[in-house]
């Protein structure tokens, strides 16, 4: 199942538009690259001459770029002109169709969110609709980004969307006009206990400090004494944006970032520029691994100057600034031209891509070449490694029959026909499955498709395969058979022994259906232990002044 489209986004700072100043190299090296490149086109020509079938030069080429650029690191990129336009959505938030997210379950391709607000929620798509016919054109077996691209277009022109829908026989038309969809960058906003905020921050396009600006005022209004940010999962965005959400919670003309590449004159001290929303209030920042780029730099700043307290789990390690630059024919490169460093100086960039392997991998940096920072207060931190939080969460992992029915799309199915057959609950927060819905639930899964293998059905295959290989197999062959039969998992038991988790996957899946991106977010509250924690934290003053004064 696919919940979301997930977005790559870049650093860009405004430096960006910057003309590239002239830089004299050696003689020599203009003269290798002048030869290389007439080697390169040569090349092309004579294969393509003489190649026993037809070539796309278009393809060819574009192939050699990426696996040329493919050698540096994953963020310098070529955009040939076609694609442009999902470049600019990236960066700005920005585009037009219908305001909706769309993915596969199984081999269909469905709504998975209708953004309030916009063409698809107004006409009355919802989610679970099952994509048929987009302006006549069938999509069975279309990629999702095939589909999207039908699906998008020029404002206010008109798509025509046929949809499959649970409990009708007849498929549904609905004639939509697109329009210009700007995805805000604060998904959620809102108490999550007396006297505690939460702001989830997914995107760092334009507009995003204002974002946060308005949210934590909206907050305060609300009798919010304390907030919580969210940044799991976001991959950043602009470095303006970047320094404009820390602006809020720090002082006018404090260094945010600092950037230094090949190109000196480039280099540049980012500063907040504003006056800030508040610079008191007790703030908790949530992190994890999918925390990249503009995400860090909020979250290093946060705990540079002992401005709020990090939880969750150690964030990306992007430290890298990319730039665009204009080719022919209106193709763009994005290029890595600096890396950034944060106010206590340490760069957070967690693998080398200046020192490849032999097979052309990449390694983490070693620790012992990590350097040790402090922060305002004279916390110890370290550079290379990405962000560490202050404290620590160790999840645990979905049980594998729970990431079966996940994967499986039998939860998001279930939650459809549930939200079909029942009024809505009164809220998403206190919405729980009661046990006699849970067992309907493992019901209408009796006769569903779905497995999965255990880890420790893994470790006694591989178990076994070594034993063969090392020839003691005959010798534990009874002993290994009778452990598989102990550990054969069985469905209708481990539905129970999971039942707590499956029900939580359930419970947010048919939140999202009544009271979408609000009820799915707002679902999830009681059972998401960063946010506990957060407010635990939060709401205990001496706690949180021992974790910033470094004495925990």
């Amino acid at each position: 199942m696919m919940k979301r489209l997930l977005k790559a986004k870049i650093l860009i700072p405004s430096l960006a538009l910057i003309t590239l100043v002239s830089f004299v190299a050696p003689t020599e090296r203009y003269f290798e690259i002048a030869r290389n490149l007439d080697i390169f086109a040569t090349l092309f020509k004579e294969v393509n001459a003489y190649y026993v079938d037809e070539l796309d030069p278009d393809k060819m080429i574009e192939t050699g770029i990426d696996a040329m650029l493919g050698s540096l690191d994953p963020y310098t990129s070529y955009i040939p002109e076609d694609e442009i336009e999902n470049f600019r959505t990236m960066t700005t938030g920005q585009y037009a169709g219908i305001g909706a997210m769309i993915g596969k379950v199984g081999d269909k391709t469905v709504i998975t969110m209708p953004y309030e607000g916009f063409p698809a929620y107004k006409s009355g798509l919802r989610i679970g609709d099952e994509l048929i016919n987009i302006n006549g054109h069938d999509v069975e077996g279309k990629s999702v980004s095939d589909v999207s691209l039908l699906l998008k277009g020029q404002a206010k022109t008109d798509v025509d969307v046929t949809v499959k829908r649970y409990g009708k026989q007849m498929p549904i038309d609905f004639h939509i006009k697109r329009e210009k969809i700007t995805v805000d960058n604060v998904r959620y906003v809102g108490l999550v206990a007396d006297g505690v905020g939460y702001i989830k921050l997914e995107d760092f396009t334009t507009e995003a400090g204002k974002e946060v600006a308005v949210a934590v005022e909206n907050l305060k209004e609300k009798g919010a004494k304390s907030v919580i940010l969210d940044l799991r999962g976001n991959p950043g965005g602009l470095l303006s944006e970047a320094v404009n959400v820390s602006n809020v919670f720090i002082d006018k003309h404090k260094e945010v970032v600092s950037t230094k590449g090949k190109v000196t004159e480039w280099n540049k001290t980012y500063k907040t520029l504003n006056s800030p929303v508040d610079t008191k209030i007790p703030l908790v920042v949530l992190t994890n691994g999918g925390s990249a780029s503009a995400a860090e730099i909020v979250s290093g700043v946060i705990q540079d100057y002992d401005r709020g307290i990090l939880i969750g789990t150690r964030t990306f390690g992007k430290g890298l600034v990319q730039t665009t630059r204009p080719l022919s024919y209106n193709a763009q490169l994005k290029v890595t031209t600096a890396k950034y460093y944060i106010p206590s100086g340490r760069c957070i960039q967690a693998l080398d891509y200046a020192h490849r392997n032999e097979d052309g991998s990449v390694n983490k940096i070693a620790d012992s070449l990590k350097t040790e920072f402090k922060t305002t207060s004279g916390r110890v931190v370290y550079d290379g490694q990405g962000l560490d939080p202050d404290i620590k969460i160790d999840h645990e992992y979905y049980a594998p029959i729970t990431m079966s029915l996940v994967t499986k799309g039998l939860i998001f199915n279930y939650a459809t026909k549930y939200a079909a057959e029942h009024s809505a609950p009164a809220n998403a927060k206190k919405f729980q499955l009661s046990d006699e819905e849970y067992n309907e639930f493992k019901k209408w899964l009796a006769d569903k498709s779905y497995d999965y293998t255990t880890k420790v059905e893994k470790e006694i295959d591989a178990l076994e395969e070594s034993s063969k290989q090392e020839k003691y197999y005959e010798d534990i062959h009874k002993q290994l058979m009778d452990l598989k039969t102990k550990v054969k998992h069985n469905k209708e038991q481990d539905l129970e022994t999971f039942k707590d988790e499956i029900t939580q996957a359930v419970e947010v899946e048919i939140a999202a259906r009544f009271f979408y991106q609000k009820g799915e977010i707002e679902a999830s509250f009681r059972n998401d232990e960063d946010i506990q924690k957060g407010i635990s934290v939060l709401t205990d003053s001496e706690k949180y002044k021992t974790i910033l004064e470094g004495s925990n």
